[in-house]
């Protein structure tokens, strides 16, 4: 067996000014870009989530590169140094403490205002605990909302949960150690047994994904205090089926605007039901008319 080829060396193509948003690892350093190695070797400034999780990446790497914070904190120090840069031509980098920036972090806010002041943002993609979580869960993946953390009270909770229940797409939500085994306890109170996934720590010396119905994942005792973060993913609820009155409603509706035969096609499509009933209970409503 010939021996691994060496991995490329850093690209020398000069890295245009702008924002870059760097997605790094959740877990493992391996699951870094050569791209976002490019772009944080170039980069005049990196603005992190925290300078401490930062440093330890670059320092991975044999990079050393100005770093400042960047948090809910630090914004309104840090954020119109960055935007002064940016105007000068310079190349700022933002990464969080892992997976992609803005997502579930305050790199929104920076963001937000580069591309108000007509400043070039770039995405640069790699790991997201999100699309991780989702992809193992063993769930619906066509259609998903990804809802963050719920809040921290229970009663806020559920009626958070109560808002999502009636979505026909798989959710997806981030959430901490100490609050899991509680959320996972209020989305089976609101969710009924819907098939779950609990992700915890991925990429990371320790991963997990357990798979089970809600109910038996909200008294899995392996939650009941555990360590690191999670992802957990719940599957879309059942369609529910038309009833006779949703029907002759739909149907009413539509022969305001449409003739009998287009009524009927235009809510067959929209509940999934057979066109020629609906053309014929279609016909009765319009004979039904005064």
């Amino acid at each position: 067996m010939s021996p691994r080829p060496p991995p490329p060396a850093l690209s020398e193509a000069p890295l245009a000014p702008g924002l870059y948003l760097v997605a790094t690892p959740i877990g493992n350093l391996r699951d870094i870009t050569l791209r976002a190695l490019d772009v944080l070797s170039a980069a005049d400034l990196v603005l992190a989530e925290d300078t401490r999780v930062a440093g330890k990446l670059l320092s991975a790497y044999g990079l050393s590169k100005k770093l400042e914070r960047y948090d809910e904190h630090s914004a309104d120090r840090a954020g119109p140094k960055a935007l002064q840069i940016l105007s000068e031509g310079g190349r700022v980098a933002l990464v969080s403490d892992a997976g992609t920036p803005l997502v579930s972090d305050p790199g929104y806010r920076l963001a937000r205002e580069a591309m108000a002041e007509g400043l070039p943002v770039y995405p640069i993609p790699g790991a997201s605990a999100l699309l991780a979580g989702l992809t193992v869960a063993g769930l619906p993946t066509d259609r998903f909302l990804f809802a963050g953390f719920p809040p921290p009270k229970s009663a806020a909770r559920q009626t958070f949960f109560q808002e999502l229940a009636g979505l026909r797409a798989t959710l997806v939500f981030f959430e901490g150690g100490s609050r899991v085994a509680a959320s996972l306890a209020d989305m089976a109170a609101v969710f009924g047994p819907r098939e779950a996934a609990v992700a915890r720590e991925l990429t990371k010396l320790y991963e997990t994904v357990t798979r089970a119905p809600l109910d038996q994942l909200a008294t899995d005792k392996r939650f009941a205090s555990p360590k690191g973060e999670f992802v957990i993913v719940v599957g879309p609820g059942r369609e529910e089926a038309a009833t006779e009155a949703d029907v002759d409603t739909a149907l009413t509706q539509a022969l305001e605007r449409l003739g009998t035969a287009d009524a009927a096609s235009e809510v067959a499509k929209a509940l999934g039901l057979p066109r020629r009933e609906l053309y014929k209970r279609a016909m009765a409503l319009r004979d039904a008319k005064p």
